[in-house]
């Protein structure tokens, strides 16, 4: 299996690039991701909830910009609508969701169908997780 990554995080991409060689690295903010390829799946862990609502809102043309039909999409989100503050090694920590509901429709319109939705899954260590494939 081959893997494309991307952070905006150049120490991120680094700590990538020395734990898997053979694998593809890229510096770039997700927002703005256009590799101009499509992939069979896409995973969004751990990053997707730290956009605002309206950057989360346009993902989702950034997600079918890289899906193949038949690709799967998997991202965690929180469990409601809102923000929180998190912490990280001391530093503040943006956390956002849309609703579940805003989710699901966001997925349909871009040409996504829900497999799976799991709020606050414990096998997750309590993130709330969608998975989806495009048609």
């Amino acid at each position: 299996m081959r893997v494309t990554g991307a952070d905006s995080s150049p120490q991120m991409i680094e700590l990538c690039r020395e734990r898997l060689p053979d694998q593809e690295w890229i510096v770039a903010d997700m927002r703005e991701l256009a590799l101009g390829r499509r992939f069979h799946g896409i995973l969004a862990w751990d990053s997707f909830f730290h956009l605002d609502f309206d950057d989360q809102r346009k993902m989702f043309l950034v997600f079918a910009g890289h899906a193949e039909a038949g690709a799967h999409l998997m991202f965690n989100a929180g469990p409601k609508h809102g923000v929180a503050m998190g912490e990280y090694r001391g530093d503040p920590l943006y956390h956002a969701s849309l609703d579940l509901a805003e989710y699901e429709g966001l997925l349909k319109q871009h040409g996504f169908d829900v497999v799976q939705q799991v709020t606050e899954d414990p096998e997750a260590g309590g993130r709330t997780v969608w998975l989806a494939k495009r048609g």
